[in-house]
């Protein structure tokens, strides 16, 4: 067994040089590592190493970095085509493929055949099996999820994910690799479908999108509470035209065969929009029509809807990570502030408005829909049975001396 404590990681391997790869390998490249970029043609990776150029560009601009460190940086990275060169002698490696399980398999077997016996390699899906890929190598305990969030450059957050057999010491490592790299990891204790921060995210976009379905409110009204009353950085619909419709649908789909009716997607909402190729800001419109700039929501409908219902449910399934021993509350608040700039997070909110509140407004909710994202997660029924309230108990999600 290869002993990671020893290994110092100095040369790293990035697969796939698209949307998330190439900014992955430039925050690597910035942060002194070198770096090998592989994709399939000389053409995708030609325009990934003009974008890292012009992403350099900006933080020189904005007095980030110096023109030296700019050029340091893009010296560091290599582009090629071949896997051999690329996994050949690297620490560590990360891929950043399109969210296809088949396809990540093979390319985890790929690298595995080439890659040095020490080297660690890493996932950047946002939502598939860590175990699954591993399993697809012969060192599946050296396989480990590591969620980066977009854009790579700029956000914050990485999400750690234990597979069932990644070993303790390359969790460490990947930890301290974020830390390096300037980052905030949070760690995703079990391999569940969606990690922390989308299966939070799942049930709150679910609640909206359902409410909007069943005609109770507008999209505006939705996001102008969102945004003005409850202080989010934007709508929902808004959110979900910026991540892409497309991108929203399948990781729905994917939490919807893990979780069942807990996490049940508005298909009826999303799916015409998407056969039309309505699929957000990218395709020009989406829920809104971008082609006239970021829609403006009106301040009068900030009341509409009502956000504690966004709370309630994104409460809810906190409670659940902690139930199921997914994560940590303080793992899931830094998950939420750091990567979708929530004010608040969930558990913290909590303890502050008071679980039985909480509990109160999911049980009006269920009682009024029947649906099962509704339904009460065990702990939250405990912890309040217990009188852990929050704050004013001195004990809810979190100890309060």
């Amino acid at each position: 067994m290869v002993s990671l404590m020893k290994v110092e990681i100095k040369k790293v391997a990035v697969i796939g040089a698209g949307v998330m790869g190439h900014g992955i390998a430039q925050v690597f490249a910035m942060n002194g590592y070198e770096v090998n970029l592989l994709d399939i043609s000389s053409e995708i990776l030609n325009k990934a190493i003009e974008k890292i150029k012009w992403s350099l560009s900006k933080f020189v601009e904005k007095r980030r970095i110096k023109q030296g460190d700019a050029d340091a940086a893009l010296s560091r990275i290599k582009t090629m085509v071949e896997y051999e060169k690329a996994a050949r002698d690297v620490d560590f490696i990360i891929e950043a493929v399109l969210e296809n399980i088949k396809l990540k398999k093979e390319v985890f077997s790929k690298l595995d055949s080439i890659a040095p016996k020490h080297a660690i390699l890493a996932s950047n899906t946002s939502t598939l099996s860590i175990t699954e890929m591993g399993r697809a190598t012969r060192r599946p305990d050296m396989v480990v999820g590591m969620h980066w969030f977009n854009p790579p450059q700029l956000m914050q957050l990485i999400e750690v994910i234990k597979g069932d057999d990644t070993r303790d010491d390359v969790i460490d490592t990947t930890i301290k690799l974020s830390e390096k790299l300037g980052k905030t990891p949070i760690l995703c204790k079990k391999d569940v479908r969606g990690f922390i921060v989308n299966r939070v995210l799942a049930n709150v976009f679910n609640d909206a999108f359902w409410a909007y379905y069943r005609s109770e409110t507008s999209k505006e009204g939705i996001d102008s509470s969102i945004k003005y009353t409850g202080g989010f950085p934007m709508g929902l619909f808004e959110l979900a035209d910026f991540v892409g419709l497309d991108i929203l649908y399948e990781v729905g789909k994917s939490l919807y065969e893990a979780y069942g009716e807990r996490v049940k997607p508005c298909s009826e909402l999303v799916e015409p929009l998407i056969k039309e190729r309505k699929l957000g800001q990218k395709a020009g419109v989406g829920f809104y029509d971008w082609t006239k700039g970021r829609p403006r929501l009106p301040l009068d409908l900030a009341d509409e809807y009502d956000v504690n219902r966004s709370w309630a449910v994104s409460v809810n399934e906190a409670a659940w990570l902690i139930y199921e021993d997914v994560a940590e509350p303080k793992d899931i608040d830094t998950g939420m502030k750091l990567g979708t700039g929530w004010p608040s997070g969930p558990c913290e909110y909590a303890d502050r408005k008071g679980l039985d509140y909480e509990l109160n407004k999911l049980r009006e909710l269920y009682r009024r829909y029947g649906m099962e994202m509704y339904k009460p997660c065990p702990l939250l029924e405990e912890y309040v049975k217990k009188g852990w309230v929050g704050r004013k108990a001195k004990r809810g999600f979190y100890s309060y001396g």
